[in-house]
């Protein structure tokens, strides 16, 4: 509707409106016992109808202006269906809007996966295991209530979209998110999408799975932080089974993140200037985190200019700000971790 057509309507309306205040006067004003006398009694008796408040000390006593009367207890209960029925529909798309992520949200240091899927749905599990928070766009509007149903809004946040449409991402706030998640049909179809979306947000790390292997270099040269072979991955850990299935099965297990306090996987922690081990040479670290916490340190990560992934290095060193420690440990362990290092699992910038 625009202003035309509402400058049309509210003058019509104002028109019809005090065309029968004025019928409803000429048949009251004649009666001897009329409370309704001049404009200002019958636009405050219309009021009171209308809005069903009804203080009876204003009434129509002739026929012709009770039939008014009627009128405008018609008018009353259109008016309140009207009402009700926008505000319904108001409500009604308000939680729709919501639903499908158009108010956006504010997350930061979340993982966004664009596109969903059983394997983003298995992914997710994970992480949402892990306690990251997740954001999913996808351009499929039954997967909504899909993940609506698995997930919590506080786990999961859901965004419908035309992924062509690079801009929606503010509403996932993509910029402030510690990954993202190219997890769409094809490889085709992914490498175009991260040369687009390199465009506007070239400083993110983004993660792709792929299923030609032969892609790996293109996607990294295109601007792909990890580039993950998912026939690579599952070949080899076939071939594993095949010839050391309890090392295939102990490395299936500590790649997922830990179901319960018993069960095993690698985890890493950031180190803090709280970090009891701090400035600590790696091997003592070593020794004190198996004795104290049951917990197997396999390497560090070296953050300087560039990030240095050292497995379980041969040369001793000192562990410092901003080092990550990788380690095995059960459920119970990571808990004592955490309270101890100040810090939950995972990466961080």
């Amino acid at each position: 509707m625009n202003i035309k057509q509402a400058f049309i309507i509210v003058s019509v309306s104002a028109l019809a409106y005090f065309t029968l205040l004025n019928v409803l006067l000429r048949f009251e004003e004649i009666h001897p016992e009329a409370s309704i006398q001049n404009l200002f009694d019958a636009v405050w008796w219309s009021l009171v109808t209308i809005t069903t408040i009804g203080y009876g000390d204003m009434y129509p006593v002739t026929t012709g202006g009770r039939m008014i009367g009627f009128v405008f207890f018609a008018i009353s209960l259109s008016v309140y269906s009207i009402l009700i029925g926008r505000i319904t529909n108001l409500i009604a798309t308000i939680l729709e809007n919501k639903k499908m992520g158009f108010y956006g949200m504010k997350h930061t240091g979340h993982t966004v996966i664009i596109g969903w899927g059983s394997f983003g749905r298995m992914v997710t599990d994970e992480l949402v295991a892990a306690g990251t928070k997740v954001a999913v766009v996808t351009r499929e509007k039954d997967s909504i209530d899909l993940i609506r149903e698995a997930y919590t809004t506080s786990q999961v946040f859901t965004l419908y979209s035309d992924l062509t449409n690079i801009e929606t991402l503010q509403k996932v706030n993509v910029k402030d998110a510690a990954m993202v998640f190219i997890n769409l049909d094809n490889d085709t179809e992914k490498l175009v999408y991260i040369l687009n979306i390199k465009k506007h947000y070239p400083e993110l790390k983004y993660i792709v799975t792929i299923d030609n292997a032969n892609l790996k270099d293109t996607f990294l040269s295109a601007g792909t932080t990890y580039a993950i072979s998912k026939t690579s991955l599952a070949s080899k850990l076939l071939a594993s089974y095949i010839f050391e299935p309890d090392v295939a099965s102990y490395n299936e297990e500590i790649i997922a993140y830990a179901d319960n306090d018993e069960d095993y996987d690698m985890k890493e922690f950031q180190v803090l200037k709280n970090n009891p081990y701090l400035n600590q040479f790696y091997t003592k670290v070593f020794y004190d985190l198996k004795k104290d916490f049951n917990a197997i340190l396999v390497g560090i990560v070296k953050c300087n200019e560039t990030r240095t992934l050292l497995k379980n290095p041969e040369n001793d060193i000192k562990i410092e700000v901003g080092d990550y420690l990788i380690m095995i440990a059960n459920g119970k362990t990571e808990k004592k971790i955490v309270r101890l290092f100040g810090t939950k699992e995972g990466f961080f910038e």
